[in-house]
Parts: C-alpha cells; sequence; structure tokens
C-alpha cells in the first residue's frame, strides 16, 4: 500500500515538473511573439504620418480620395469615388473598399488626418504578423513560427506595403487569417472556425483579387480529406466555399458594371494576359527583369533572397501524414501565387504592391532558411554557436536590406506634388476645380492635397494612357480647352514633372506654357512650381 501511495506521488511530481515545463514554453513562446510583434509594430508605425508621397503615392491619393468621398458625399461602399476624374460623379470599378472606408470613419469620429489610412494599413499589417506566426506553427512548429515572423516583420516589402495607404494590406491579413483559422479546423479544430475562416477569407478576396491565390491552399487540404474518404467535412468546406466564390464573384461583377457605367469609364487593373496575348508576355520574357529588379532593389535585397532560396531548397521533414500535409502549404500557396503572376505578369510589375500575396510564403521560406544556416551542424539546440549567427544574419539583413531599402521607397519623390496641391489650396474656393500635373505625371497626388475635385494632365482614365504626354503642343492645347469647357478653375505644374518617357512638361510643352501666359492669369512661378487661374472665354 505504501509503495503503491509512493509511486502514485513520484507520478504527480513528474506530471507536474511536465505541466510546469510546458507552462514556461508557452510562456516563452508567447513573450518571443510578442517581441516579434513589437519589432513590427516599429517597422509599420515609424514615421506613420509621412505625407502621401513616396514610391507608392499616385495609387495611395487614389485610395485616400475614396476614403474622403465616402465621408464627404456618400457612406454607401458600393460606389467607390475618386475626384481626379473631374466634378463626378466618378464612380470607378474597384475593389472592396475596406481600408478607405474604415480610414473615413476615423475621419468622422476625429477629424481629417492624412496619416490615418496608414494608420489602418498597418493594423491590418499587425494581423498579418500574428496569423502568418500561427499557421507556420500550425504548419512547421514554433521556432519556425518565430523565424517566420520575425522575416515577415523586417522584410522591406510587406513593411512597405503594410505602411502604405492601399488596400493590399487587408488583403493579406484577412487571407492569411482566413487560411489559418481553416487549417485550425481542419487539424480537429472546433466547427465554428469554418464559418469564421470563410467569411474571414471572402473579405480579403474582396479587398484585393490576388487574394484568391490563398484560396488553393484551402482547396489543397480539403482534397486530402477527400483523398482519406473524409466526404462530410470536405462537402461542408464545398457549400462555404461556393457561397464564398458567389460573393466575390457578384461584387466583381458589380464593379465591373460600375467602371463601364460612368466616365472615365475606369476598371482599376490593367495588363492582363488575355489584354496583352501571351505573345506579348512571352516576348517581354513575362516581366522577370523587372520582378528581378524590385526584388533586389526594393522588397528583399541579396541577404532575404538568400534565406528565402535556402528555405524554399531545404523545408523542414515531418514524420506524420497529417503533418507532412500541412508542411506543403507555403509550396501550395507559392504555386497559386505564381499562377496569378503568369496571369497578371504586367499589372504586378508595374504596381508591385500586388507582390504582397507571395509574402507569406516568402516569409516562411525565409524564416526556414535562417534555421537552418543557424543551427548547421550544431543540431537545434539553443547554442551560443546558434544565438551568434542568428544575431549576424539578423545585423546583415537590417543593414544591407531593411534599412537602405525602406529608405529608397519611402523618399519623399512627390513632395512638389503636395507643394503644388497646398499652393492651389490657397487660392481654391468651394466647387472650384483644377488640373494639375505632378512630378510623374498622372499622379493625383496634388488634386489630392488641394482638396479639391479635378484632373490630372493629360487627362487619363478608360483605355487612355495617362503617364505619358501627347506628342504635340496642338493636342495638349486642346484638351486643356476641353477641360475649360467642362469647368477647370487653375491649373498647376511641378517645374520637374516629367512622364514615364523622362520628358519634362516645362520642355515638351513649352507651347502650352506660352499659350497659359496669354490666356491664363499667372499666380505662381517659383524655381519649383507653376500655377495660373484660367480665364473663362
Amino acid at each position: 500500500m505504501t509503495g503503491n501511495t509512493e509511486t502514485a506521488d513520484v507520478q504527480g511530481v513528474a506530471l507536474a515538473g511536465r505541466h510546469a515545463a510546458a507552462g514556461q514554453r508557452i510562456n516563452l513562446n508567447t513573450l518571443i511573439l510578442l517581441a516579434i510583434l513589437l519589432v513590427a509594430a516599429i517597422a509599420r508605425f515609424h514615421n506613420i504620418t509621412q505625407p502621401l508621397v513616396d514610391a507608392f503615392s499616385w495609387r495611395e491619393t487614389s485610395t485616400a480620395m475614396m476614403a474622403d468621398n465616402f465621408q464627404q458625399h456618400s457612406w454607401n461602399i458600393f460606389f467607390p469615388e475618386v475626384s481626379w476624374t473631374g466634378p463626378g460623379p466618378s464612380y470607378q470599378g474597384r475593389e472592396f473598399q475596406i481600408v478607405s472606408y474604415l480610414t473615413a470613419l476615423l475621419y468622422q469620429l476625429f477629424g481629417w488626418h492624412g496619416w490615418f489610412g496608414r494608420m489602418v494599413a498597418a493594423t491590418f499589417g499587425m494581423v498579418s504578423v500574428f496569423s502568418l506566426h500561427r499557421l507556420t506553427a500550425l504548419c512547421w512548429d514554433e521556432a519556425h513560427a518565430h523565424a517566420a515572423a520575425l522575416a515577415y516583420a523586417l522584410m522591406p516589402g510587406p513593411a512597405m506595403i503594410d505602411s502604405s495607404f492601399l488596400p493590399d494590406p487587408s488583403m493579406l491579413a484577412l487571407v492569411t487569417l482566413g487560411v489559418w483559422l481553416f487549417a485550425k479546423y481542419w487539424a480537429g479544430g472546433k466547427a465554428w472556425l469554418l464559418p469564421l475562416a470563410t467569411l474571414s477569407f471572402t473579405l480579403g478576396a474582396l479587398a484585393k483579387p490576388p487574394g484568391l491565390a490563398a484560396g488553393a491552399v484551402i482547396f489543397y487540404l480539403t482534397v486530402c480529406w477527400i483523398l482519406e474518404r473524409r466526404y462530410r467535412q470536405a462537402s461542408r468546406v464545398l457549400v462555404n466555399g461556393l457561397i464564398s466564390l458567389a460573393i466575390i464573384a457578384a461584387y466583381f461583377s458589380w464593379a465591373i458594371y460600375l467602371g463601364r457605367s460612368y466616365p472615365p469609364y475606369h476598371m482599376a487593373g490593367s495588363g492582363y494576359i488575355w489584354d496583352s496575348g501571351f505573345r506579348t508576355f512571352f516576348r517581354n520574357s513575362f516581366y522577370f527583369k523587372s520582378v528581378w529588379n524590385t526584388s533586389v532593389w526594393w522588397f528583399y535585397g541579396y541577404p532575404f533572397m538568400a534565406l528565402i532560396a535556402v528555405g524554399f531548397w531545404m523545408p523542414p521533414r515531418p514524420a506524420q501524414s497529417a503533418e507532412r500535409a500541412l508542411a506543403a502549404v507555403p509550396y501550395v500557396w507559392l504555386a497559386a501565387a505564381l499562377v496569378v503572376y503568369v496571369a497578371a505578369a504586367r499589372e504586378i510589375t508595374s504596381n508591385p504592391w500586388n507582390y504582397h500575396i507571395f509574402h507569406v510564403p516568402f516569409a516562411m521560406f525565409c524564416g526556414r532558411g535562417a534555421l537552418v544556416l543557424a543551427t548547421l551542424g550544431t543540431g537545434s539546440a539553443l547554442s551560443p554557436a546558434v544565438v551568434l549567427r542568428s544575431i549576424c544574419m539578423a545585423a546583415l539583413a537590417l543593414a544591407l536590406s531593411t534599412f537602405p531599402l525602406l529608405k529608397t521607397m519611402k523618399a519623399p519623390v512627390a513632395m512638389n506634388g503636395k507643394l503644388l496641391g497646398e499652393e492651389l489650396a490657397r487660392f481654391i474656393q468651394p466647387g472650384e476645380l483644377v488640373v494639375a500635373v505632378a512630378p510623374e505625371v498622372g499622379d493625383p497626388v496634388a488634386i489630392y492635397y488641394s482638396r479639391a475635385r479635378g484632373w490630372v494632365f493629360p487627362p487619363g482614365g478608360g483605355d487612355v494612357e495617362w503617364s505619358k504626354f501627347v506628342e504635340d503642343d496642338a493636342t495638349a492645347i486642346a484638351q486643356l480647352e476641353d477641360l475649360r469647357a467642362l469647368g477647370a478653375d487653375y491649373f498647376g505644374a511641378a517645374k520637374e514633372a516629367a512622364d514615364h518617357q523622362d520628358r519634362l512638361f516645362v520642355e515638351h510643352h513649352d507651347g502650352v506654357i506660352d499659350y497659359l501666359d496669354k490666356t491664363a492669369t499667372k499666380l505662381v512661378d517659383s524655381d519649383k512650381l507653376l500655377v495660373y487661374r484660367i480665364t473663362r472665354p
């Protein structure tokens, strides 16, 4: 009797010890995750009040205009409206406006602040970090989760996009959250996870169509269930998937209708393989040169690219079949993202924030690569050698990639466009319209900061190329006269304004400036700006 009691006591002590050790590990993992979230927050919220004048200026200011118009004109989220195509209405076919709508709500509550959009985007970025961490822990393990989340937190591309007033941060956050919740359900989680995962994924795909690529993971795991003859679970996923796809198809059908029904008949996004043709894509090598340049000089740099390559080549080797199925998730996600790229290579390379759908698998591979190199020849123990290697890799990545590339992307290249807009705002009366030529032709940044409506010059939209000047002054003057007839009151140009062929406005269209000198009233002629009041005919 005494022996049994002693044995029970020993077992109880051993069990308590295991629980205590598990609690310590949980606490340690939680602390590491919190530290990673802090690092991610620093990378995303640093200089959050920067005006929308960085490398993504033109897309950010269009998004910001939609937030303004929700708050000032109509709260109907199904009618997104920009301010750079005249007096309006300027409804356009756009993705579901989650970031801009939430920003408009903040404007309504706290007044207009130009950085609110960045703050909303950065908050979604934090959701991405957390969801990526938990997805990686489920697919691989906690050590890989820490490494992947830290890689995502520090990679220049994700940090830049997540701190920009764009729809892409909401897309990636919501689809990653949806995929993690579904994977958790697939691995034996509660039934309520499935509808929640469906809702999150659907909103993410509505926020930006490339998010559909992440749905390949859900499809893949469902096929794994079918192969295991788990038909009941698979049928539930099928029903939820069909509902999700029906909602997504219905919304984008509406967006296409809206874009085709209102001037300038503009649907966001272009450059798809069915528009340009396979031969065009093939002739341009699927724009791989642009991908390489963006990767090296903007989004990753050589240190992160090397880690991604190592992690891709040397994945973990789980033992159980269920673990093997989950371990393949980043490869499935990457393959689906590559399909999206092949279909939309010209659009994605022209607007590089569309690369964001790649950043979940890239971060997982990067984290895996870092662990492989850190533990090379030492096993997985947290030895001094492993810690030292990890510190060296992080320091190299920060010094050679994160800091210099973020500095490049966040450089205020459109600052004179903002100054032009603020100069126009000094003269504009309510209801007056502006015509503006920003430093990068086609960028509506000057119109946005004028707090008015108007046109970019040359006027764009639909199939019109607005990032290139017309060839002669006579055509440009005719365009200007058309805008005057439509009610344009002011014309402004940054003297550094150039089109995508690097032709300066003040040189290429000096005849237009001569015409304005004769027919309009010059208000500003500084070393940076030209502003005219347009005289009525």
